[in-house]
């Protein structure tokens, strides 16, 4: 084994299994994090517009809300100064809560998730936390992968931008 390959970075791999709800972190081949996650309640599909889940080959393009509170409320990306709680949910029904943190997709394959109308980053899909309510385990979201926010806090702390990320049914 060349000195080189003694230290390589194990690869690691985000694998979100959209039949199962789960998100699976691999270092080599190796499960380091597993936890249920809620993909899109219309299913698998990569349109803009579609509120589907994108599949295919995507990376971590962007890391968002590095030190932000727990239930910290996003939106367009920016951390709002609000916190969530049921009684400021109440004073918005039917939003779409992106809490805590953000790990922001990007497709790799051309013509399948990566531009044109089927452009995962142009879509804004994103891993994020969720209300503590949210059901997890089930397809529930709006085309994003919602986790439970202390998930996506150690996710988050184990992962860097670029980091492959594969999504399949």
């Amino acid at each position: 084994m060349s000195k080189q390959n003694k230290t390589a970075k194990p690869l690691r791999l985000l694998e979100i299994d959209i039949g199962r709800q789960t998100l699976t972190l691999y270092d080599d081949d190796q499960v380091i994090f597993q936890r249920l996650v809620s993909t899109a309640k219309n299913g698998a599909g990569e349109r803009t517009g579609s509120e589907c889940t994108p599949r295919g080959k995507h990376i971590v393009r962007a890391k968002i809300g590095t030190g932000a509170p727990v239930n910290a409320v996003f939106v367009g990306r920016r951390h709002t100064g609000e916190i969530y709680s049921p009684e400021f949910a109440q004073r918005f029904p039917g939003r779409d809560w992106i809490l805590t943190r953000i790990l922001w997709l990007s497709g790799c394959e051309v013509g399948k998730n990566r531009l044109g109308t089927v452009d995962t980053m142009r879509r804004y899909i994103y891993l994020h936390g969720t209300p503590d309510g949210v059901a997890l385990g089930v397809p529930g979201s709006r085309g994003c992968v919602r986790m439970r926010n202390e998930d996506i806090i150690a996710l988050f702390d184990l992962i860097a931008p670029g980091t492959p990320v594969l999504i399949k049914e």
